[in-house]
């Protein structure tokens, strides 16, 4: 297919505001690319590579000015085109906006600038921009810049203003026509007579819309269906959206419950006999950067398997660190020795995509991670010889590497899980539903972050526990009370969100007003307030109030406001 071919039929979907008529434009594009439909598929969404392909084209903006420049005559400069796109707005407009062709340098004399004599060198077409953009994106090392701009040069060079106009977007990852993932996936449905579920599916697995398209159009439904998940190839992670317990338990029989991880997403893909490497959730390569998740391969798994997971940063005691210490690992391509000297990392994996030959998006999540478990507890470097007797949870924590996956219905085990993970130093929980599928790139309902706290009260601390191991010596649960009258009613306890440090604050904050012990339960004079975060409030025989907060989490004291200033129970009726 010519550029300029290409180019006009872009123009008219550029024009189209009506998706239907978008997605008319696309398809009859489709049907009419031939030989370069992989590359259509792929210009016509701005990108000059696979989805799953990390390689770039590393052109900034002043380079692409360059080259306009150098294309558009010798009384143009970079600068003269810097100030036209702030004149105009949008740098197809300027490229359009000049007359090119004829102009000579290096680039007429390299790979598609045209003739010797500097002259037009001929129709450009979609292949020769393909192979010129891949051969621009693979130069490197001493006098690479230089070689890029003559390159886009001699593409700018034979370009009339149409062609010009693409070209610069394409360049610069600014096409903007309207056409998204879904209008492709719909285009190749329509024009190659597929079902847009078959083509989704494929989509997913290969995450290449250029393959997924000459497979429809040459092998139909059958060649489709036959396209799985390889080996180096990452896929989109599935993503989760903010949600409730409350939510969850309505929607499904029982919540699967994990911790959240305060991490790195990572791709895994291993291959015993093969190569191992890493993939960050925006499918970049960060295997160089992570030698410890490499290392952990080659020790714990002898399958080949795609796994999905997190990259946590962890003291010397192993105990987690916050997110931005992961940044420090994360791409870092020198000095990576030193970096892990700083800074070491560990995996944790929460999903199973690929083990043994078998592509598993399509089982539920309790298979997938019973896989998962399978996987990593058969290599050599897990323990082997784990107790029969305990159970399930006991068992699972042995295994290096694995998150584990709680099955309940029980809104207050939910809360013991959650608790659990922020005294871990973790960021809390997610939901999932036991029975979905891994849909790579969907954020939908199948999974959830727990919703962080909308509204806050401020209680009164009436009571407190003593804690348990190295927190023995502070305070460590605390019942909370909002004032009814000149009464004080308790509607929960709070122990989550809380550091050792400061436990170790409110201890001495709260021991002077220390009125009675029993065993580890403590009894305070009501003098400090403490301001605190809930999912939902609920009616509850459990509290004298008749009310509880579910999952309180401690946001801090307000060390403004006495027990008189505190909220009352008819405030907690009114956000009930």
């Amino acid at each position: 297919m010519e550029f300029a071919t290409f180019a006009d039929r872009v123009a008219a979907i550029d024009a189209e505001s009506a998706d239907l008529e978008i997605v008319a434009h696309v398809r009859d594009l489709f049907a009419d690319a031939g030989d370069d439909l992989p590359v259509v598929a792929r210009f016509v969404q701005g990108r000059v590579f696979p989805a799953w392909d990390s390689t770039t084209l590393d052109i900034g903006p002043n380079t692409c000015y360059e080259a306009i420049a150098r294309a558009a005559g010798t009384n143009v400069d970079a600068d003269d085109v810097e100030k036209r796109l702030a004149e105009r707005g949008e740098i197809g407009d300027v490229a359009a906006s000049y007359d090119f062709g004829g102009q000579q340098g290096l680039g007429a004399f390299t790979g598609g600038g045209g003739d010797s004599t500097g002259s037009s060198g001929g129709d450009l077409t979609v292949r020769e921009v393909d192979d010129t953009l891949t051969e621009l994106a693979a130069a490197e090392g001493a006098g690479s810049q230089d070689r890029k701009v003559d390159l886009l040069f001699g593409l700018f060079n034979r370009c009339s203003s149409s062609e010009a106009r693409y070209l610069a977007r394409l360049v610069l990852s600014e096409m903007r026509i309207g056409v998204g993932e879904g209008t492709v996936r719909d285009a190749i449905a329509e024009a190659f007579d597929a079902p847009e579920d078959r083509v989704e599916r494929a989509l997913q697995v290969s995450n290449d819309y250029g393959q997924v398209a000459q497979v429809a159009c040459d092998e139909g439904v059958s060649g489709l269906d036959e396209i799985e998940l390889e080996l180096g190839r990452p896929v989109q992670a599935m993503l989760a959206q903010a949600g409730t317990v409350t939510d969850a338990l309505e929607e499904w029989d029982e919540a699967g419950v994990e911790w959240k991880y305060d991490g790195a997403r990572i791709q895994l893909h291993h291959d015993p006999d093969g190569q191992t490497r890493v993939f960050s959730r925006n499918m970049e390569e960060v295997t160089d950067a992570l030698p410890e998740v490499v290392e952990f391969a080659a020790e714990t798994l002898d399958e080949p398997v795609i796994l999905d997971g997190e990259v946590v940063a962890i003291d010397e005691d192993e105990n987690p660190l916050p997110f931005q210490e992961v940044l420090k690992r994360f791409r870092r391509k020198h000095d990576v020795a030193k970096a892990r000297e700083d800074v070491s990392v560990r995996p944790v994996f929460f999903d199973c995509l690929h083990a043994g030959g078998t592509d598993l998006l399509e089982a539920p999540l309790t298979s997938r991670h019973e896989r998962l478990e399978l996987v990593l507890a058969a290599g050599p470097g897990q323990p082997q010889d784990r107790d029969q007797d305990q159970n399930q949870d006991q068992d699972s924590a042995e295994i290096d590497g694995l998150s584990l996956l709680w099955l309940t219905d029980d809104p207050d085990e939910i809360e013991a899980i959650d608790a659990d993970a922020l005294t871990a130093g973790h960021e809390g929980i997610m939901l999932k539903n036991p029975e979905s599928a891994y849909s790579p790139g969907r954020r939908g309902k199948n999974w959830r972050k727990r919703k962080p706290d909308v509204e806050t009260l401020d209680c009164v601390v009436t009571g407190a526990e003593w804690g348990e191991g190295r927190r023995a010596t502070f305070l460590g649960t605390f019942e909370l009370s909002v004032r009814d009258g000149d009464d004080l009613e308790t509607v929960g306890k709070v122990a989550t969100g809380i550091t050792d440090e400061k436990l170790e604050e409110l201890t001495e904050l709260l021991d002077p007003h220390i009125a009675a012990e029993e065993g580890q339960n403590v009894e305070l004079e009501p003098a400090v307030v403490f301001e605190v975060g809930y999912e939902e409030i609920q009616a509850s025989p459990t509290y004298s109030s008749g009310y509880a907060l579910r999952f309180p989490r401690f946001v801090g004291v307000r060390y403004d406001k006495d027990p008189e200033g505190a909220d009352t129970l008819e405030r907690l009726r009114n956000l009930q």
